[in-house]
């Protein structure tokens, strides 16, 4: 499975500006949706194209509200990721797989604080209900993680900083210097995103 990651923009709650607007809810809800990291919205599709598809259809959203729209294909690679132009250009033919390596972005992986912030507090209490009593499905789908969250059984939280540009040299990456970080999270790129 093919898998998509959303990275919202600081400053905006990705979950909130995607699921509170019909259309985007409407194109997400056939997808069991994930939170891999801070800010972020994940889900698996089919296939490539699948992925890539889904992002033309929220592009009005991801052009407002998302940093990075990121896209793990497993014939590619199991732990990085493409960016969505490089996901495109793969999906309609204009590059091979084995030519898609070469120029990356590497992300340090920070944790975040325990600890909720207080609009997710309340959401918590609120439980999945919206204001007319009604469950949404994607609040339904977020129950059991809720639950999770208050009995404490809660996974740490990772957000994505400082990207670092590089360019693969005999199958090799450079390392993440850019500051002291548990983890990496690679994103393979365009040449031409690597030299806008």
């Amino acid at each position: 499975m093919t898998r998509v990651c959303l990275i919202g923009e600081d400053g905006s709650n990705l979950q909130y500006e995607l699921l509170s607007r019909e259309t985007a809810r409407e194109a997400l809800a056939t997808y069991d949706l994930e939170r891999p990291f801070e800010n972020s919205l994940a889900l698996r599709t089919v296939s490539i194209g699948a992925a890539v598809s889904l992002l033309n259809d929220l592009n009005w959203y991801l052009t407002r509200f998302v940093d990075a729209a990121l896209v793990q294909e497993p014939s590619i690679s199991d732990d990085e990721w493409l960016s969505r132009s490089l996901a495109t250009e793969l999906r309609n033919g204009a590059i091979e797989p084995a030519e898609t390596a070469e120029f990356c972005k590497i992300y340090g992986l920070e944790r975040v604080d325990a600890g909720l912030e207080a609009d997710e507090e309340e959401a918590l209490d609120r439980g999945p209900e919206n204001e007319s009593g009604t469950v949404d499905a994607a609040d339904a789908a977020d129950s059991d993680s809720n639950d999770a969250a208050r009995s404490g059984a809660v996974e740490p939280t990772y957000r994505l900083v400082e990207p670092l540009y590089v360019r693969r040299t005999d199958g090799d990456l450079p390392e993440y210097d850019l500051r002291d970080v548990e983890d990496t999270l690679v994103v393979r790129l365009t040449e031409a995103e690597y030299s806008p």
